[in-house]
């Protein structure tokens, strides 16, 4: 049998430092050591012990990826990758995720829709395509979005009007062709709308 020696509050919210014979033990949530009952020079065995700090771990990794995704939407590597970044075990992401997803606060598909739909005037199809897969979006799903949401006019229109804005007050020379391609290159539009995007604009300034 072990003993607890000290609960120790952290900060101001609701979490405390556990101590078990006088060592570190883990820090705990307010409601896991109600819950269970926990109390200083109390004793329980290893086995309770370690189920307690499982639960605990399930019930904070769950608390901050629902108040992350309160705030925000995020694709299930995204959510993955924040949890990891804040140490939980991995073992508890797993669960935490999984847990989510059968509430509904993660939907890779929604996300992707929403992202197409909140970016498809910025970027290039091949550019928000690139966006997504980083964010962990299966990419047949990706491909599939794209062409509900954007078709070649829309994004030869797209292309066009951040063309337009890039040449504002721009003289029209070799050089500033050349940077206004290396420009829409880098946003991922193909070489052929990049040029019809120029000779729009060339029309329009006859």
């Amino acid at each position: 049998m072990r003993q607890i020696t000290e609960i120790k509050k952290v900060g101001k919210g609701d979490r405390y430092h556990l101590f078990v014979d006088n060592e570190f033990f883990g820090t705990f949530e307010a409601e896991i050591l109600a819950k269970n009952y926990l109390k200083t020079n109390c004793f329980y065995d290893d086995e309770f012990l370690e189920k307690i700090k499982i639960e605990n771990g399930d019930y904070a990794c769950f608390n901050r990826a629902l108040s992350l995704l309160e705030k925000t939407m995020k694709t299930e590597k995204m959510l993955f990758d924040y949890l990891k970044e804040k140490r939980y075990p991995e073992e508890c992401i797993i669960r935490a995720i999984k847990k989510v997803k059968e509430y509904g606060y993660i939907n890779d598909e929604q996300f992707c829709e929403s992202y197409i739909n909140s970016y498809c005037k910025l970027k290039s199809k091949r550019k928000l395509k690139y966006d997504l897969i980083n964010k962990g979006v299966n990419e047949e799903l990706i491909n599939k979005k794209l062409e509900e949401i954007i078709n070649d006019d829309d994004e030869l229109e797209n292309c066009y009007n951040l063309a337009k804005k890039y040449m504002k007050n721009k003289s029209f020379d070799i050089k500033t062709k050349q940077k206004f391609f290396n420009h829409l290159i880098s946003k991922g539009f193909d070489y052929s709308i990049i040029t019809k995007a120029w000779e729009g604009i060339a029309n329009d300034r006859n």
